[in-house]
């Protein structure tokens, strides 16, 4: 019998459709060179603005051999003149690494570059390693993160001098000791997209707290590809508590999902591929995030209830709950099922992998493109 939070908190609504996102940490195996895989990253993106896909997001970390882009924004910056319309956000820009004022301004100009096409990811940082390295492994780096997003968009709303100096804020702005307008100096530049560009986070807990503050600041949320869909479904409350607290009505089309999905012509090479090869890169990834939060102490995040022991949690069954994998036809039928479950959302964001096979990674990504979404869109009461 299923329970209360196994049903949808939220009912989907016919004539919404789903926009597609690409999201990738990205994770790689040990032995590739950084060039290789960097190539690979960009070559995924590019692929994603040629199908169509709405926007990509990629993460960053300083310290981890795996997930090896240690800046977003400038690994994107790469793929401004090499794409045409695809969104390119950061995912995330980690805010405890830097200063806000160097975000704020960074961001902008990447704007400008882009002709609008930022989306700024954040997240306070979660790897320790990177913490250390920086000096700040025993900082509050989520009182950190607090600060800055409060800092950077009132870098964006206010004009020189700022002035910006709240109670608490370990990050004071200003310009006024130094202010020269006829000179020029003193003002941060402003992006290109007003009143600023849209702002995401990524969700990666249950029941999390951090989905309210997102509804209260017009941010939105992107909730993680490895999540169980009954966590995924207490995010969308959360969110609607948080705008209505700013007195606005949360809209479905604001929230996305990230999903681990492989698409491919035959069920037995979708199933070989994602699931039974050893060299799955499915496989491969899910193995490196189970051992990654056993070590966190996190492995609940992995459990269809709170009080189930560790060791029912296994890799094959993360697989079997995690990863859609069959033909179209299979792939929006699970597709449609999910969103039955969690409720309406407006991006599906498709989880970007190591490439262990380019030509079923990028067959993948065409299938989702050009036969799933339109199928699901169709489904839900509305072609793309």
């Amino acid at each position: 019998m299923r329970s209360l939070r196994d049903e949808p908190q939220h009912s989907p609504k016919k004539g919404t459709p789903m926009k597609l996102g690409y999201f990738a940490m990205p994770l790689h195996p040990l032995g590739r060179t950084w060039a290789e895989t960097l190539q690979e990253d960009r070559e995924a993106v590019i692929l994603a603005d040629q199908l169509g896909f709405h926007d990509a997001f990629i993460g960053e970390h300083l310290t981890d051999a795996h997930e090896n882009i240690t800046n977003s924004l400038l690994f994107q910056a790469t793929l401004i003149a090499e794409t045409s319309q695809i969104k390119l956000g950061t995912g995330t820009t980690n805010l405890s690494h830097m200063h806000p004022a160097l975000v704020a301004a960074n961001s902008a100009m990447f704007d400008h570059l882009s002709g609008g096409r930022l989306i700024l990811g954040v997240s306070p940082g979660a790897l320790s390693s990177d913490a250390e390295a920086l000096g700040i492994l025993d900082e509050d780096r989520t009182k950190m993160f607090a600060d800055a997003v409060d800092v950077i968009t009132a870098i964006w709303e206010r004009e020189a001098p700022y002035d910006i100096a709240f109670e608490g804020n370990q990050f004071p702005v200003s310009t006024r000791r130094t202010q020269d307008d006829a000179m020029g100096l003193g003002s941060l530049h402003k992006p290109l997209q007003q009143p600023r560009p849209e702002i995401v986070g990524t969700v990666v807990a249950p029941f999390s707290k951090g989905v309210i503050a997102m509804g209260q600041k017009d941010f939105h949320p992107l909730s993680a590809n490895f999540l169980l869909p009954q966590w995924v479904a207490t995010h969308w409350p959360n969110y609607v508590q948080g705008k209505e607290l700013a007195g606005v009505t949360a809209e479905p089309a604001d929230w996305r999902i990230a999903r681990t999905i492989f698409v491919a012509d035959t069920e037995a090479e979708a199933r070989e591929y994602a699931v039974s090869a050893e060299n799955s890169p499915y496989r491969f990834y899910y193995k490196q995030m189970l051992t990654k939060m056993q070590k966190l102490g996190r492995v609940e995040l992995f459990k269809t209830s709170r009080d189930e022991p560790d060791e029912a949690v296994t890799l094959e069954r993360v697989l079997d709950h995690l990863v859609i994998a069959g033909t179209p036809e299979s792939v929006t039928e699970q597709l449609l099922a999910f969103r039955e479950r969690v409720g309406a959302f407006g991006e599906i964001v498709y989880a970007g992998l190591d490439w262990v096979d380019e030509a079923r990674a990028r067959r993948s990504m065409e299938l989702m493109a050009t036969k799933v979404l339109p199928a699901v869109n169709d489904a839900i009461g509305e072609t793309q």
